[in-house]
């Protein structure tokens, strides 16, 4: 064969194997690109999608443990500082307070997750007054008492010292269980005290910490009840009209 011819030939094969070679690595580029471009765009997706999801507080629970809600379990808020009473401690004080629980008037200040509160509603309380400053906690709380159906409780959004610094319209039982080493409660007994907040003979709920600093009573606040459990005190006091 002529030289010329098989170089031809030869130049003509090998253009075709280049061009081929060619087209797959093109064909592999766009698969590439495509491929690429989906993955960012899928991401972008689920970065906006994950913005747009609120984030959830993870949810502990509290249990009525008497009542007519006796058993009933309630989510709450696993939120800094909330430390709900517990079952030991709950069962002990609503004892102290079966006489006059039925029919009362309550008021739970620093109400966190709202047990005692409701608990007090389980076993008749006429209504309770539930305050509490932060918002997405007392917001559970309202959530909850209408798990319950309960429209005698009613929920204030607003810190315990400012709620109470207002004249008050007098209740029974008054629950306080502020945060612990905050220092709150000789400030809160006052406003208590003076503005109006206590029925006559009312009943007095204080729980803090063992170690917690001393701070005056009125001198016709009378010690009914005290306990501790673990690392918590807490006592009962009667308001007293004949000291």
């Amino acid at each position: 064969m002529d030289k010329r011819i098989f170089y031809t030939i030869f130049m003509v094969n090998y253009s075709r194997l280049m061009l081929g070679t060619l087209s797959i690595i093109q064909q592999y580029s766009v698969l590439l690109f495509r491929k690429t471009h989906f993955s960012l765009r899928l991401n972008d997706i689920n970065q906006k999608n994950m913005a747009k999801k609120p984030q959830k507080t993870p949810m502990g629970q509290i249990r009525i443990i008497g009542g007519k809600w006796r058993g009933r379990k309630l989510p709450v808020l696993n939120s800094q500082g909330l430390r709900p009473t517990t079952d030991r401690v709950k069962e002990t004080l609503f004892n102290w307070l079966m006489p006059i629980i039925h029919d009362a008037h309550c008021l739970d200040c620093f109400a966190g997750s709202g047990g005692l509160g409701i608990e007090a509603l389980s076993r008749y309380a006429r209504e309770t007054t539930f305050v509490e400053y932060e918002r997405d906690v007392a917001q559970q709380i309202k959530a909850n008492l209408a798990l319950l159906n309960a429209d005698n409780g009613h929920v204030i959004h607003d810190s315990a010292l400012s709620f109470l610094a207002k004249q008050g319209t007098p209740y029974n039982v008054i629950f306080l269980d502020p945060p612990f080493h905050k220092g709150m409660l000789s400030q809160t007994i006052q406003l208590l005290e003076n503005n109006g907040w206590l029925a006559q003979n009312s009943y007095i709920y204080i729980e803090e910490e063992i170690n917690a600093e001393t701070y005056p009573l009125p001198a016709n606040w009378i010690l009914h009840r005290e306990k501790i459990a673990g690392q918590v005190a807490y006592r009962l006091y009667i308001r007293s009209i004949s000291v």
